[in-house]
């Protein structure tokens, strides 16, 4: 990874005795007992990732946009803050995931997937940041990124 810029520079194969994954490839879920210990590559552990999404269309009424962000939240819990306004929106929140590739796979999914089920306005994406914790935490210090005191929730902007 480029230090500073939450972009992967390359991406090797897998751990020895593995393959890599193809693209659009799904992993399978495993169980792991509680006491047990992880013995493999550090970098397959999974990573927190702040993610930006920012989506735009037609216009909506407020109300309604607010409505379905809040059900977004609710089927979503991971969900910081989310601005909205009549034809825009921008929502933010903390992934957990092995790598950036990982993180935007998912954060690209969350606007369609949720659509039907929370009422979001047919906007497509526009935007898409994601950078890790540290970078995050780095931006903060040095008073770039949103203040620490934004509020939690849905805001209009």
């Amino acid at each position: 990874m480029r230090p500073g810029t939450g972009v992967a520079a390359s991406r090797g194969g897998g751990a020895a005795g593995t393959s890599a994954r193809t693209v659009g490839e799904e992993r399978g879920l495993t169980s792991v007992a509680a006491d047990a210990r992880y013995e493999g590559d550090p970098e397959d552990l999974p990573r927190l990732w702040h993610v930006t999404l920012s989506v735009s269309g037609d216009e909506a009424p407020l109300p309604e946009v607010r409505r379905a962000l809040e059900q977004l939240a609710h089927d979503h819990p991971f969900l910081l803050t989310s601005r909205y306004a009549v034809d825009h929106a921008e929502i933010r929140y903390w992934e957990e995931a092995r790598d950036l590739h990982d993180a935007a796979a998912v954060a690209l999914r969350l606007w369609g997937e949720h659509r039907q089920t929370a009422g979001l306005p047919p906007w497509e994406i526009v935007g898409l940041e994601v950078i890790d914790r540290q970078t995050y935490h780095q931006r903060i210090s040095e008073g770039y990124g949103p203040a620490p005191a934004t509020p939690v929730g849905v805001h209009p902007y």
